[in-house]
């Protein structure tokens, strides 16, 4: 037996949130004219997302009356600090990964005290304790639980997750490893109008996933793994903290030197495993444009690759754990078997792939 991912639970904040309301909210946010206003709509529509989740309510809305997070005014002022955006995450994640991690138990036929090690993964709130420790008690995990945090590493942070999980499992052959991953991205929603807001506006929502790992026969077995570094986008996908939340820089330019560092990922790989036998991936869906240009690199078929467009066209980029809902569509997709390659990405410009197979 190898460690296998056997089950996979998801969760979302609230009701989906249709995306022209979301462009609506940010023409009123940005203080657009009609003409901009324009151009940010047919942004929206071609960003191969139809709706998305956030755990603030005020994105369903153009009038600033009904804001219950941001001020009621049209300017939005005085803009909420860091500190209150940290608030919201401190109230919302613990629950949203409850539900998640109740869900992902019971695909597993597993009970809390069977669980030997957490770990935590997020890049859109900190604090600690964390929520890693505002579960263990209300889940009713054994203190004696391992418990592991991965912040700050972006939209691939599932990936090293996922790896801690494999390493543990084979040191460790009866370890149960249950990664909880939970991200709020909306609530770091920056109004100034700028290329690199526009692009995050436009694409992030919010969402949690479960994962159990563990030694298994069936699942999603962990075949390999590989990293690499493009050192020449560190500047074109980057993430801070500033005074108003969470500042993220996506170039334009990001789908361009992910065609370019592609090629060399594939190079790598191909002194790994055989990319010619596989034919299905789960990519990352950071974005429609993200999307096509991985395809293209590797001559992939938009169909071999499904499940990743269709995540994003229901939840949007929910950063690292949108390629865990990739997964569990790949897990709860009867007509899929044998090996898949999944790939992810973010700042450093880092490309990480994860080579699994379903049994």
């Amino acid at each position: 037996m190898n460690s296998q991912i056997v089950s996979i639970g998801l969760a979302n904040p609230g009701e989906p949130i249709p995306q022209d309301k979301i462009s609506r909210f940010m023409q009123l946010a940005h203080g657009l004219d009609p003409l901009e206003s324009r151009k940010l709509g047919f942004i929206y529509r071609k960003s191969g997302i139809l709706e998305r989740y956030s755990a603030l309510n005020d994105f369903n809305f153009d009038d600033p009356d009904k804001f219950d997070f941001f001020p009621n005014n049209k300017r939005l002022e005085p803009f909420p600090g860091t500190a209150k955006r940290m608030e919201v995450f401190r109230s919302v994640a613990p629950g949203l990964a409850q539900t998640a991690i109740r869900q992902c138990l019971q695909g597993a036929n597993m009970q809390p005290s069977e669980v030997t090690h957490l770990i935590l993964v997020s890049c859109t709130g900190m604090y600690a304790p964390g929520v890693e420790m505002d579960i263990i008690q209300t889940i009713g995990f054994p203190n004696t639980i391992e418990r592991y945090a991965i912040h700050f590493m972006g939209c691939y942070a599932a990936f090293n997750g996922i790896k801690l999980a494999d390493r543990i499992c084979r040191s460790e052959p009866k370890a149960r490893v249950l990664i909880v991953g939970v991200e709020l991205c909306t609530i770091h929603f920056q109004k100034e109008y700028s290329e690199d807001n526009v692009i995050a506006n436009a694409l992030f929502g919010d969402g949690a996933a479960a994962v159990m790992v563990k030694n298994a026969e069936r699942g999603l077995g962990i075949l390999n793994y590989q990293s690499n570094i493009l050192i020449e986008g560190e500047t074109d996908m980057a993430w801070t903290i500033g005074d108003f939340g969470f500042e993220m820089k996506l170039s334009k330019y990001i789908p361009d030197l992910l065609n370019r560092g592609i090629h060399e990922l594939r190079k790598n790989l191909q002194s790994k495993f055989d990319i010619a036998q596989i034919n299905q991936f789960a990519i990352h869906p950071g974005g429609k444009q993200i999307l096509k240009k991985i395809e293209s690199a590797f001559g992939i078929e938009q169909v071999q690759n499904g499940h990743a467009h269709r995540i994003l066209e229901k939840f949007g980029n929910m950063s690292s754990v949108t390629i865990l809902f990739v997964l569990a569509a790949i897990l709860e997709d009867p007509g899929m078997q044998g090996e898949v390659l999944a790939m992810g990405f973010g700042p450093g410009l880092t490309l990480e792939t994860l080579l699994l197979r379903k049994t």
